[in-house]
């Protein structure tokens, strides 16, 4: 038996204790797995430094190292993540529907965990924490492989997850970590069938298709993020500046910044000459069609490919449409179904981009970076998303339940 297979059969026979327990229980785990992660910060962050000079070595983006650097307010932003868990409601048994048939059959339809769950993901130590606390609290044992740039910080943390479980009821072997930096590692969770309940990739979107394309256990498709701002022609230039601003580089590295702004023909001949001087003195590079770069000369020509991208960078892609119906085509040939935003001070512009762009959220007048579970109110999330069957958008405990039907009788056969 592989490494990987072992690992999988440890945290699937934690499966029945994991289910049995109740939700103070978990919460105590919980707890003291934020105050271990707290406690035991300047390893994690010695831990991190590896990561990070390995990454630094070998070329890594200093988006992608911001990604995975962590720090003492990191680590405790984590923590206070696992904390808001605890305040959460707690969805297993939860009575979904209650009916009695003609027969006098009693029905009940509950939440119940799926089993184990499988998260690949990328360079995001956080998600390692994440993924542990929501699968926990929604009674689910874990399968977690990052990205090998992560390994020494990943590795860490579930080693304090790890010794801060020792002393609670939820077993050690419900969290596991895939430590093979080798891309089979990969490939070969996309075949657990039998062990693996789901699939769940976080990353860009080589990874993401990648699992996908190719595995065999059932995945929920998380999103890659190509965003778009639509700055309709009765945008307020106050709100279109904060809320582009922000879109791009509050945080470029993440999935929810904005990738391209679209922009009216009428807003641009009067405003985007200034939002194109003000995103180049915030170090943002500007990519355009030919429209963009003839109203301002500071916008580089775009090539195609550049609306196709998700740069998670300073980089930022300018797109001039005569109409709404341009701007949502724009946005159906180009988006990833992640999170879209129109900037407009028309009622009936508004309410048909919330109609007629297809994704999992679609803003009006606010940034796109509010995609996320802890600002959704639902704590961390286990990723965004940007398919269509089970969960949509950011994906909070829920998400992470399956149901089955109770069936109560008193002799009851089919005739």
């Amino acid at each position: 038996m592989s490494e990987i297979k072992r690992q999988a059969e440890l945290a699937k026979r934690t499966e029945p204790v994991l289910g049995s327990l109740t939700t103070e229980q978990k919460n105590e785990a919980l707890l003291a797995m934020a105050d271990a992660l707290v406690k035991r910060s300047e390893d994690i962050i010695s831990a991190n430094k590896e990561d990070l000079e390995r990454g630094a070595a070998s070329g890594l983006s200093s988006s992608l190292l911001d990604r995975l650097a962590l720090n003492e307010q990191r680590i405790q932003a984590m923590a206070e993540g696992l904390r808001q868990i605890v305040e959460l409601p707690d969805p297993i048994g939860d009575v979904m529907e209650e009916f009695e048939r003609p027969n006098g059959l009693l029905i009940r339809k509950k939440r119940v965990p799926i089993g184990l769950v499988g998260i690949i993901y990328e360079a995001r130590p956080n998600v390692t924490v994440d993924a542990a606390g929501l699968c926990l609290k929604s009674g689910n044992a874990v399968l977690l492989r990052g990205g090998s740039s992560a390994l020494s910080s990943n590795s860490k943390i579930v080693e304090v997850l790890h010794e801060a479980l020792a002393a609670t009821s939820v077993p050690a072997d419900a969290i596991q970590l895939v430590a093979s930096p080798d891309r089979s590692s990969v490939d070969e969770m996309l075949k657990l069938n039998g062990w693996l309940d789901v699939i769940i990739p976080r990353g860009g979107r080589s990874l993401i298709q990648n699992v996908v394309q190719n595995a065999s256990v059932p995945v929920i498709e998380t999103g890659a993020g190509i965003c778009h701002t639509y700055l309709d022609e009765t945008a307020d230039p106050e709100k279109a500046l904060r809320i582009t601003m922000n879109a791009k580089i509050q945080r470029p590295s993440v999935c929810n910044a904005m990738e391209t702004m679209i922009v009216h023909r009428s807003y641009a001949e009067k405003h985007l000459a200034d939002l194109a001087d003000k995103f180049i003195t915030a170090g943002v590079e500007l990519r355009g069609c030919a429209a963009a770069v003839e109203l301002a000369p500071v916008i580089h020509p775009a090539a195609e490919q550049d609306w196709a991208t998700e740069y998670n960078d300073y980089i930022l892609n300018i797109k001039i449409v005569g109409s709404l119906e341009e701007a949502i085509d724009h946005i159906r040939q180009y988006g990833t179904m992640h999170s879209e935003c129109i900037v407009t001070e028309t009622k009936e512009h508004a309410d048909r981009f919330l109609q007629e762009v297809d994704a999992a959220a679609v803003y009006v007048n606010a940034s796109t970076r509010f995609t996320d579970g802890f600002e959704f109110g639902f704590g961390a999330e286990i990723g965004i998303s940007t398919q269509k069957l089970h969960a949509r958008g950011p994906m909070g405990l829920p998400a992470l339940t399956s149901t089955k039907y109770y069936i109560y009788g008193n002799g009851q056969i089919r005739e």
